[in-house]
């Protein structure tokens, strides 16, 4: 059931923050079998330190994407929004935090032990379809399928067409449905790693180290690049350019306009 009226939206949003409160502040005592953050002390995400209680639970260092990104810094690059106030109601099985805001661990139990720390048991479309409907995905180029396969963009279903070649796992996972062999073809990747696009409209080496190119010269410093573009491990990818994860997918991160793209990356 969904809660639309904004007096039940303000208490919902209150017993969220209770809930993740109890969680993340009992969770450590009644569950000494946890696997996740058993290494981390308690001072490192909580303001109480080791006194934590349900009163303070929700009292952080900082907020959780930044706290997450401490040790996962791809999923909070390339996944659904995070440390937002949803538009759209959300069911108590996915408890906002104390500001109503959608954070990290409003999908994940941060101090749980299951299998991607997932809440609940929706997977896959059904998990999206807990908040959104299915006009959402209407919309979308792809119908949805680059989101509802994984909340975060993985390998989980690529292809191993690609697997022997030294492109990343963002560029794998997007190849494994733009490539010739997947369900909206157009785009190749050949053997000197040549990126070529549909129409040859635009060919570019993907997979290649940034460091290596920048050794040439009349590149940017990578740290620059790293401000608006995108680079996992070091690499040049297809998630480099394009936003994966958002409504508009496929959408460049910088426009065309005048080369402004490209001059991200060259300094001629």
């Amino acid at each position: 059931m969904y809660i639309s009226s904004p007096k039940w939206l303000w208490l919902f949003a209150m017993l969220a923050a209770l809930v993740l409160a109890v969680s993340a502040g009992l969770h450590a005592s009644l569950n000494p079998a946890q696997k996740h953050m058993t290494e981390r002390t308690c001072s490192g995400c909580h303001l109480a330190g080791d006194d934590v209680n349900q009163g303070n639970a929700h009292m952080l260092v900082a907020s959780q994407e930044k706290l997450c990104a401490g040790c996962h810094p791809k999923a909070v690059q390339v996944s659904h929004p995070s440390g937002i106030r949803p538009m759209l109601a959300v069911p108590p099985t996915y408890p906002l935090d104390w500001k109503g805001d959608m954070t990290c661990s409003t999908c994940h139990h941060v101090h749980g032990d299951t299998p991607g720390l997932m809440r609940g048991s929706a997977r896959g479309r059904k998990l999206c379809l807990s908040c959104h409907d299915s006009r959402f995905f209407d919309k979308m180029a792809d119908q949805g399928v680059s989101m509802i396969s994984s909340g975060h963009m993985s390998t989980a279903t690529a292809k191993t067409d690609l697997n022997s070649l030294d492109v990343d796992a963002f560029t794998i996972q997007c190849m494994g449905c733009h490539g010739n062999f997947g369900e909206l073809q157009g785009a190749s990747i050949d053997a000197k790693q040549i990126l070529r696009h549909a129409g040859n409209s635009v060919n570019h080496p993907i997979g290649k180290r940034y460091s290596d190119s920048f050794q040439k010269g009349r590149y940017k410093p990578e740290a620059s690049v790293n401000q608006r573009l995108f680079l996992p491990d070091g690499r040049l990818s297809c998630v480099s350019c394009h936003r994966g994860y958002t409504k508009d997918h496929g959408k460049l991160r910088v426009g065309k306009q005048g080369s402004a793209l490209c001059f991200e990356c060259h300094d001629i």
